[in-house]
């Protein structure tokens, strides 16, 4: 594809400047980024890095919220995680907590030496599932001096699965299954996928959460050909991960600025509720956006609370 073509699901902006940027994780892995900056700038920059939905590419949401930030006076980069989108990995549609954690510390990395941005002024933005592992960076890594999530806990998820209704016994079943997948997959070039999302409409039955994953990632309002959740889903064996894992180890060492961002109608509200809760400090703020549900936060321009988040930024950068 051409490297000037504007593959992005929202309009581009007349007052930013993008271009594709590359840098590599410490795991050896190339990310693949859009960087925007503000037009007519003087000096040094602040800078933030995007990431998310899970499941989802640079081209769909953090593209969206990297463009409108860098309209008010910011560079700022929307990358695809490793084994997604146009980021390498040879195996492609699995995660990694450690990994993907990796992934934002390269982001800032890459900015902390780039001549125009002031190394003193990084912040980072994760959407969905990224809101978690955002947050799961800034508290290993003080250059984030500001963290703006739409927090989603994917192992609070993966090891109780929604409003944590899952038992422990369904969650070792769950295991069990996988686990004689591997072996029957073993020397294999093509992995079962755990399956996207319904297309759209999504059957009468499924949750009202379902049912907006299926409306914005199945339609031209956000549909993606790189887009994990808009095609097969994410690789089968990589699901335990999440079931064993944890973000938010420690949450004291987050000493920095974090916002949380949630929408009041959000099904994942709880997850950004009890997140605040684990965090210390003056600095940490939670706001719920009336009426919102998650997907509204994905593109909603009216909708997301992009004052609130530059004001935030401006503060604590």
């Amino acid at each position: 594809m051409d490297p000037c073509q504007w593959d992005k699901f929202f309009p581009k902006s007349d007052k930013v400047d993008h271009k594709k940027v590359t840098f590599t994780n410490h795991f050896g892995i190339p990310l693949a980024a859009d960087q925007y900056t503000t037009k007519n700038y003087e000096g040094k920059l602040p800078a933030s890095a995007v990431a998310g939905n899970f499941g989802a590419v640079k081209e769909q949401s953090s593209g969206l919220y990297a463009q409108t930030l860098a309209e008010k006076s910011y560079l700022t980069i929307a990358f695809d995680p490793s084994f997604t989108g146009e980021s390498g990995g040879d195996v492609r549609d699995v995660f990694s907590l450690d990994i993907n954690t990796e992934d934002y510390q390269a982001a800032v990395d890459y900015l902390s030496n780039i001549g125009n941005v002031d190394p003193e002024k990084i912040g980072i933005i994760g959407i969905c599932g990224w809101g978690g592992i955002s947050l799961n960076t800034a508290a290993i890594d003080p250059r984030i001096k500001a963290t703006s999530a739409v927090t989603y806990d994917m192992p609070r998820v993966g090891a109780w699965g929604y409003f944590d209704q899952g038992t422990a016994e369904e969650r070792y079943a769950s295991k069990k299954q996988i686990a004689e997948q591997r072996t029957k997959e073993y020397g294999q070039q093509d992995l079962a996928k755990a399956g996207g999302y319904y297309d759209y409409p999504a059957p009468d039955g499924q949750p009202d959460f379902v049912k907006q994953y299926s409306a914005y990632y199945k339609t031209k309002r956000g549909y993606h050909k790189r887009s994990v959740n808009s095609n097969e889903g994410w690789i089968l064996q990589s699901q335990p991960a999440w079931m064993n894992a944890q973000i938010l180890v420690h949450p004291e060492d987050i000493k920095n600025a974090v916002l949380i961002v949630h929408g009041e109608k959000a099904h994942s509200r709880y997850m950004g509720e009890d997140t605040f809760k684990k965090l210390r400090g003056e600095n940490k703020e939670l706001v719920i956006v009336p009426n919102d549900t998650h997907t509204d936060l994905y593109d909603q321009m009216d909708k997301i609370p992009f004052d609130k988040i530059d004001s935030f930024f401006k503060q604590n950068l």
